[in-house]
């Protein structure tokens, strides 16, 4: 019965850290990461370059910078630098990527 009862908790606990939602903001690099939320033509290419010579793309909402999974990658490299609105999961601080677009 205790053994039960400790997995039922543990697997609510788990449960608890990751969830899918919708954020708005800006792709940018490890290295800048917040100085580039400005989403400006000047953030926009230090990002790109960043990324290019091997730094990690991140997501910038407000105060918060996420990391993207390996696999998200691919779908957000055509939005380095610019706001962007992302549809993903967020678990332990990484975000996967099910979709993004343009921010309004």
């Amino acid at each position: 019965m205790k053994k039960t009862a400790l997995s039922l908790v543990l697997g609510a606990t788990l449960s608890v850290s990751a969830f899918a939602a919708k954020w708005t903001g800006t792709i940018s690099d490890e290295k800048c990461g917040k100085a580039h939320a400005d989403a400006s033509e000047k953030s926009m290419k230090c990002v790109q370059g960043c990324v290019k010579g091997g730094k990690a793309a991140v997501f910038v909402v407000g105060d918060n910078v996420y990391k993207f999974d390996d696999a998200s990658k691919a779908k957000i490299a055509d939005h380095l630098g610019h706001k962007v609105t992302i549809d993903g999961k967020l678990t332990d601080g990484v975000i996967s990527v099910k979709s993004v677009s343009m921010a309004q």
